[in-house]
C-alpha cells in the first residue's frame, strides 16, 4: 500500500511562468524526496508601471510517505 502526501508552494520567477515553475519543483525537491507529481493551481503576476515583472505559480506536489 502507498501513501501520498500534498503540499502546496508558491514560487515566482521575472521570466515567466514555465520558469516559475521549475524552480518551485527544483527547490522543493532539495528537501523533499520522492515527488511524483505537480499541477498548477493559481497563476499570478506583478504588475509595476503597466508592464508584467514576475510571474508567480502556487503548486500542489505530490510525494511519497516512507
Amino acid at each position: 500500500m502507498s501513501v501520498a502526501k500534498i503540499i502546496e508552494i508558491t514560487s515566482s520567477s521575472t521570466n515567466g511562468f514555465e520558469d516559475a515553475i521549475a524552480q518551485g519543483i527544483a527547490r522543493a525537491s532539495e528537501t523533499i524526496k520522492g515527488v511524483k507529481g505537480a499541477w498548477v493551481s493559481e497563476q499570478k503576476v506583478v504588475i509595476n508601471d503597466g508592464k508584467v515583472t514576475e510571474y508567480r505559480v502556487t503548486l500542489k506536489m505530490s510525494f511519497l510517505l516512507g
